[in-house]
């Protein structure tokens, strides 16, 4: 009995070394396979023509923008235009009341015809003495008297037709007019106001000849000259229009110590306006540099990088590389630091991309 419970005890344990044995010859499992390389775009970092500029604040203005002001007095009857009316040179914009100086003209015509009548009569009367004169019937005196008065008349009636004149032309201020083809601004004034010399009736802007002006920090006095490339950008950077610097002031401005530079803006150029404030880039040279398209580029905590596929055995991983770019050109960064021409940067799949994932370059 003894033996027969020691086998019972012992069995289970032989099974189990058993087990045990056949368990350790089965092969270990094999290794999980390399991950899968993730295709991606490149593009070879190369050298580009690069300008190095500026950008400033600049101002559109007009060569021919008016102000326009009353050169006499009174009471404004009619306004026969209103903002923003496209007038042409010498249309009536405004009227002031002219009775009282029509008056003035009527009374001084008046004075005007009976200085007529008298110097009229004078040569009439000069005449006659003259045959009478030379017929001997009156003095050499009587005839001088004759000539001077005739004189006199004659002087009298010159002076006042050139006062009428005066006054005749004064009445045409009385219609305000424009000066040349342009656009109406603001009009502050209203029926029946009393006007003066002094007071502002409206402005008239012609959105043609316009120019950029442009004022320039004194330390880019060694750079800046005639003929330097200008942008006019919007707000977005968006370039409106090309030009070139075409004048500079012989003078620094004192208040803001710069130099006032002036583009022009082409006449076939209709989006600007007199008085916008636009930027101003000016470029001051241009050079070759390394470039990258703009897709190469992210942003990490304030810091720009970019992937390049680096070999590595017989494949390519992407290698996260810290830049330093400057402002886009076009669809391109300029690389100042971090690259050299020849490097191939990822632009595509930079989301699912960490340091050292394989990758396979398609470009």
């Amino acid at each position: 009995m003894p033996l027969i419970a020691n086998t019972r005890r012992i069995l289970p344990l032989l099974v189990c070394a058993a087990a045990s044995l056949v368990a350790g010859c089965k092969d270990a499992p094999p290794p999980p396979p390399p991950p899968q390389a993730m295709p991606v775009q490149v593009a070879p970092v190369t050298l580009s023509p690069v300008p190095k500029s500026d950008t400033y604040v600049a101002t559109i203005k007009s060569r021919r923008s008016a102000t326009i002001q009353p050169q006499v007095d009174g009471n404004l009857v009619k306004i026969f235009v209103k903002s923003g009316d496209v007038v042409k040179a010498g249309q009536v914009l405004m009227r002031i009341d002219p009775l009282k100086q029509t008056a003035t003209v009527q009374s001084q015509q008046g004075t005007q015809a009976q200085k007529k009548a008298v110097y009229d009569y004078a040569g009439i009367e000069v005449e006659r003495q003259r045959k009478l004169y030379e017929s001997g019937v009156v003095s050499r005196d009587a005839y001088d008297q004759a000539t001077q008065a005739y004189q006199n008349a004659k002087g009298d009636y010159e002076s006042n037709a050139a006062l009428t004149d005066t006054q005749r032309q004064q009445l045409a201020y009385y219609d305000i007019r424009a000066p040349f083809n342009g656009i109406v601004g603001d009009i502050p004034v209203h029926l029946g106001d009393y006007v003066s010399p002094t007071t502002l009736l409206t402005t008239v802007d012609e959105n043609a000849d316009l120019e950029a002006y442009i004022y320039i920090p004194t330390e880019r006095t060694s750079l800046v000259r005639r003929g330097l490339p200008v942008e006019i950008l919007d707000s977005s950077g968006k370039v409106l229009v090309k030009s070139t610097i075409s004048f500079l002031s012989p003078q620094v401005d004192n208040g803001l110590q710069s130099i006032l530079a002036k583009a022009e803006i082409p006449r076939t150029v209709q989006i600007l306006r007199n008085q916008q404030l636009v930027n101003a880039r000016v470029t001051w040279s241009t050079t070759p540099a390394p470039v990258v398209p703009v897709l190469a580029v992210s942003l990490v905590g304030g810091q720009t990088f970019v992937y390049l596929a680096s070999p590595k055995g017989e494949g390519y991983i992407a290698h996260q590389v810290p830049v330093t770019v400057g402002e886009t050109v076009g669809n391109s960064y300029p690389v100042l630091g971090g690259l050299k021409p020849g490097d191939k940067v990822i632009t595509s799949g930079l989301q699912f991309l960490q340091e050292g994932a394989p990758v396979k370059p398609l470009g």
